[in-house]
Formats: C-alpha cells, sequence, structure tokens
C-alpha cells in the first residue's frame, strides 16, 4: 500500500513502500532524524530509552562548542612570557619565534592568565579548567578533525556524540537525543559508523539575522502532503503490518529503523519549531548572547539554541565556529573570530549558571590541535598538534584550574599529556560511562570510542 498515492503495491514491496512514505514525511527520515517515544499508539525505541550510566555521572549533557581550524593556544589561554621575550629569535634553521601580539591577564580569584581576545570568558576564569597538556595525532585538519570526532584518522568510526547517545539513551523522546548545529562538510564528524543508526547526530541549521542560510532548520520538517492526523494512521498501520511480520518470523532490522526514523520526524513537526523560535526570549537574555549585533550574531544565535536543546533534555550538542586557521594575516584574522565566539560563549556560560544547569553541563572549547611558537611568514602560525589548550566547564571539573603544560615556549606537551584518546575517556567519565566498558560488537570484534587506548584524567575534577 502506498499511503502517499493512495495505490495498492503488493506486500513484497514493503522496503519500497516505506521508502516511498519518506515523501508523506519531508524526508526526515534519510536526514539522521531517527526515534522513539510513544503516541497514538506508537511504541517507545527501547534503544534511546535512558539507560544506567555505569557510575554516577558528574554531568547529564555535553555541548561541544568546537574551533574548526586549530585555534592558536599562544594568543588564547596558554600565556608563553618567555615566547614573549624570544620574539624574532631564530629558531631551527631559518624560522623565527613569534611572541603573541596580545596581553595576557590574571582574572578571577583563581588568577587564570588569559589573553586580551577573550575579554568575555574571561570573566568566567574560576570555572575553566584550562587543559594545556593537549596532543592530537596528525598534523593535517581532515585527519584530526575526524580523530577528535570519531577516535579514528584512518577509518570511519561513530562519533563520540553517537557513542554519548548509545551509552545513555535520551531524556526527550521528542528530539533527537544528538544534536549538530551548522555542522561542517563532513557527515562523519557526527555519524554512527557501525552502531545502529539511531544513534546518529541530527544537523539543525540556524541562520542569522540577515535571513543567510535557511529559515527551516531542518529541509521539509512539516509535510507539503498530509496533515497530522493522516500522518498518525499511516504510522499506525505500518506498525501494526510490522508487528504482523514480526509474529511470522519476517521482521526486518533495517524496515523497523525506518519505523522508528519517522515515528520521530512525526513528533518533531511539533517539538522542533518551538525550541528553535528564539522569539520568545527576552531581550536582556538575546543582547547576553550578542544576538542581533555586528559580528557576533550568528555564533549567538548557536549558542542560545544549545542552552535551549540542552534545557530539552538533549544528551550531546555541538556548534562549529570556523576560519581558525590562520597561517597569515593573524593579527586580524585571529581577532576577528575571538571577537565573533567571546560575547556568545561568555553568554552561554552565565545562562546556564543562572538557570543552574551548568553544574550538570560539560562545555568543551577547543580546536583539532594548535599552532606553532614560530611565525609563518610575517604574520601567521603553521599546524602544530605537538601541544595546545582545549578547556572545560561545569560538569564536575575544577574551576579555576590548569591542568598540564607544554614547553617554555608552547611547542610541546610536557606535563599532564592528554591525547586524544585520553580526552575521550575523561568526557565519557563525566557523563557516567567507563570507555573500557562502553563496546559495540562490529565484525567479530568489541569496538569502543578509544580503540585500545585512553586514560582517564581523574585530576581535572573536583
Amino acid at each position: 500500500m502506498d499511503l502517499c498515492n493512495n495505490r495498492i503495491t503488493p506486500l513484497a514491496s514493503r522496503r519500497e513502500t516505506l521508502q516511498s512514505l519518506a515523501y508523506g514525511f519531508g524526508w526526515l527520515a534519510f536526514s539522521g532524524l531517527l526515534g522513539t517515544g510513544a503516541e497514538a499508539g506508537i511504541p517507545r525505541d527501547d534503544a534511546l530509552a535512558p539507560k544506567r550510566p555505569h557510575h554516577p555521572a558528574r554531568a547529564k549533557r555535553v555541548i561541544f562548542l568546537y574551533m574548526s581550524g586549530a585555534p592558536s593556544h599562544l594568543d588564547t589561554f596558554d600565556h608563553k612570557p618567555d615566547l614573549t621575550a624570544r620574539d624574532g629569535r631564530t629558531y631551527r634553521g631559518n624560522a623565527k619565534l613569534l611572541g603573541s601580539p596580545w596581553k595576557f591577564q590574571r582574572h578571577g580569584e583563581s588568577g587564570l592568565p588569559i589573553s586580551e581576545l577573550f575579554p568575555g570568558v574571561a570573566r568566567h576564569a574560576d570555572d575553566l579548567c584550562l587543559l594545556h597538556g593537549m596532543q592530537a595525532g596528525i598534523p593535517a585538519h581532515a585527519q584530526a578533525q575526524m580523530q577528535l570526532h570519531t577516535g579514528s584518522f584512518q577509518f570511519v568510526r561513530p562519533s563520540m556524540g553517537a557513542w554519548s547517545l548509545y551509552g545513555l539513551g535520551t531524556e526527550n523522546e521528542n528530539l533527537p537525543g544528538f544534536i549538530t548545529v551548522n555542522p561542517g562538510s563532513s557527515a562523519n564528524q557526527y555519524g554512527n559508523a557501525f552502531l545502529p543508526a539511531t544513534y546518529q547526530g541530527t544537523p539543525i541549521r540556524v541562520a542569522n539575522r540577515r535571513g543567510r542560510g535557511s529559515d527551516a532548520p531542518i529541509d521539509h520538517l512539516e509535510s507539503e502532503r498530509n496533515g497530522s492526523a493522516v500522518q498518525q494512521e499511516q504510522l499506525a498501520l505500518l506498525r501494526r503490518l510490522e508487528r504482523d511480520r514480526s509474529r511470522r518470523g519476517k521482521g526486518d532490522p533495517a524496515v523497523e529503523t525506518v519505523l522508528k526514523q519517522y515515528e520521530l520526524a512525526f513528533r518533531m513537526q511539533t517539538e522542533v519549531p518551538d525550541v528553535v523560535d528564539l522569539g520568545a526570549e527576552d531581550r536582556r537574555t538575546l543582547e547576553m548572547y550578542g544576538i542581533g549585533q555586528e559580528g557576533t550574531d550568528e555564533f549567538g544565535r548557536q549558542c542560545l539554541l544549545a542552552r535551549r536543546f540542552a534545557e530539552e533534555g538533549v544528551r550531546f550538542i555541538e556548534i562549529q565556529a570556523g576560519g581558525w586557521d590562520t597561517h597569515r594575516n593573524m593579527r586580524t584574522a585571529l581577532a576577528a573570530r575571538c571577537n565573533a565566539v567571546d560575547k556568545p560563549i561568555a553568554g552561554l556560560l552565565a545562562d546556564l549558571k543562572r538557570r543552574n544547569m551548568l553544574d550538570e553541563t560539560l562545555v568543551v572549547w577547543g580546536g583539532e590541535f594548535g599552532r606553532t611558537p614560530y611565525a609563518q611568514g610575517a604574520d601567521g602560525r603553521d599546524h602544530n598538534a605537538k601541544g595546545f589548550t582545549m578547556w572545560m566547564a561545569g560538569g564536575g571539573v575544577k574551576g579555576g584550574f590548569q591542568y598540564g603544560s607544554t614547553d617554555e615556549i608552547g611547542r610541546e606537551a610536557v606535563d599532564g599529556v592528554m591525547d586524544t584518546h585520553d580526552w575521550h575517556a575523561t568526557l565519557l567519565h563525566a557523563i557516567g560511562l567507563n570507555h573500557e566498558r562502553l563496546t559495540f560488537n562490529h565484525a567479530g570484534r568489541d569496538f569502543r570510542l578509544t580503540d585500545v587506548h585512553g586514560k582517564v584524567h581523574e585530576a581535572i575534577f573536583a
């Protein structure tokens, strides 16, 4: 039966029938929207039901602020007076050391040194845990970005958001448990790989104040053919047909997955527009995030949307800001990028605190690697995977705390070294998951996010 076109088709072509129904649900089922819940007889998807963590969780959710392109740690959060003192000196051949053009000052009761590029974030110094000993596996963007998100730069693997959802389930059956806002071009960064498709991320788009970008956060969110009543009848009928097929021992997991996609897509038609509608926020909140202001509007909208999704029980939220690959024109480009994200991030931290959400939300900031202490050209820095800084806030980490360090000029991590596997293990630990126990059997082997590596750096937790 083709419910979209009211034609009778053989039951043998049930897979084709389900695919044709995607038109009725606006192709949402093929956009990463995977279902749960119970409405009008639609059963709850046990795969996404809330699950007990391995140990008491410090955080209920993660907001990952991903700075694509690799921000310079030496000009933002890793103060290196020795590098400034040696500015212009020859370093290993013809390279010249480049001291930071920006001043660092100590902030908060903790006295964390933070660059003048981040005045807003600096006001939250006592909430920040600066991870100065970060290392990546390879200094190439595509591979390092993939490793940061999936633990591997060689193979397609499930993303950390997918692993989080697999381990914990979702708190809101009407929304995806893993959302990525304005993602980059690589779907593998939020994909599920060999995990069931239920756990892949859902991309959401946010238009800026000039209207660039789609007004609809998800393509075809509303059905162009049928209203909610007809769609509800379609879903109920398909569910009965599949139950009958299952009772006869002919159930198909692929068909079941598609059905769950349709079910969530149906519920999201009501839920998503309300969550992404920022018109309900008061003027003070919009100003706090820099919304409606030159330079900060776009990322401010993403940060506010992240808070709204977190408030609604979404487990893992990633938002991206690109343009951090400052090989040249660093003084202008880096200042512009920091300006675009500083106020929105400060607004997010302040908003989470005033809503008593920061303690249960792990906010993470950083890129795929750092930059070199020596200059590239007259005004730039090259890639550096041997040492860089990321930070965390909330979620049970120590605030006003510096963990690990790079050498005196910031080239290589020498203390508290945390590679990508360690970082993943530590992040999972914060949300109550043991990285060694969070496994999925595929191709005869138990896989995990950290592969055969990784250790939890418990020293960063309060």
